[in-house]
């Protein structure tokens, strides 16, 4: 596909997740009542001033098992932490830990202050986890803008390894979208919030997308992780066959989902 043909409404529909999943509005509502019914977190533990900046935490049985921290998605413009505590169910199955940190969304915010309060939020879990039952190795992990999160987030030191799923890794075609109104981008950000152009983490990171989803979708992965590989970086390139950008949740979610094994193995 060449991007500099491409019409207005053709750019827009290459990153239009919803227009391209016709039951989008189903599976949605799918996931938020099934995080109703979850058994409520250790929830709002504040690492920023605002309401957005705070955890939601399931800590596992044993104190120093695992941790998988999700980052949610939404285009970094909507969604909350609480439509996503189902996701805590498969790592719980699993006996690790789990925890949700929310962050603040554009227009409110711009991509530069959502980016460092992930990383503010991990400083908080290094800090004050012990004092919650949770001390073990981090995986972060994130869905769709949170896939981009958790490349970047992925620096952190407390990060052992990372799950990026259905990520952007490069933001250059994300501002000639309608994406762009509340997210406004500016060169620096392109440039330094861009994972495919900062250094490569040298830690296990698994880059996993849907077979279903958008060609963009599919390519922005592929063209990270070979990027990745190209720095001897480890980790899989994980196509979840037939999942669209909605159902390879469910992936992670449940206790026999691939992608839940996924981020057991990059513990191994």
């Amino acid at each position: 596909m060449d991007w500099s043909t491409l019409s207005q409404e053709q750019r827009d529909l290459a990153y239009n997740n919803n227009a391209a999943v016709p039951d989008a509005p189903a599976l949605i509502a799918e996931r938020l009542a099934a995080s109703a019914l979850m058994p409520p977190p250790l929830a709002g533990m504040a690492f920023g001033p605002s309401e957005r900046e705070q955890w939601d935490l399931w800590p596992a049985s044993e104190a120093g098992a695992p941790i998988l921290v999700f980052i949610h998605g939404g285009y970094w413009q909507r969604n909350r932490r609480q439509d996503f505590w189902n996701m805590a169910e498969g790592a719980r199955a699993m006996g690790w830990g789990f925890a949700l940190n929310g962050y603040a969304l554009a227009p409110d915010a711009s991509l530069t202050q959502i980016t460092w309060q992930v990383h503010a939020a991990l400083d908080w879990l290094s800090a004050h986890g012990a004092e919650h039952g949770m001390t073990g190795p981090i995986v972060l992990s994130g869905w769709s803008a949170g896939g981009h999160l958790t490349a970047m987030g992925a620096e952190h030191p407390a990060v052992v390894a990372g799950l990026a799923i259905s990520g952007i890794f490069e933001l250059g075609p994300v501002r000639d979208t309608y994406l762009n109104e509340k997210l406004a981008l500016k060169d620096e950000e392109i440039m330094s919030l861009s994972p495919i152009r900062r250094p490569v983490v040298q830690k296990p990171m698994a880059i996993a997308y849907g077979s279903a989803e958008l060609p963009e979708l599919c390519r922005q992965s592929r063209d990270f992780h070979a990027m990745r590989a190209a720095a001897h970086a480890p980790g899989p390139l994980v196509p979840v066959p037939a999942a669209n950008h909605f159902t390879i949740l469910e992936t992670l979610r449940r206790p026999d989902g691939a992608l839940l094994r996924v981020a057991a193995e990059l513990l191994r």
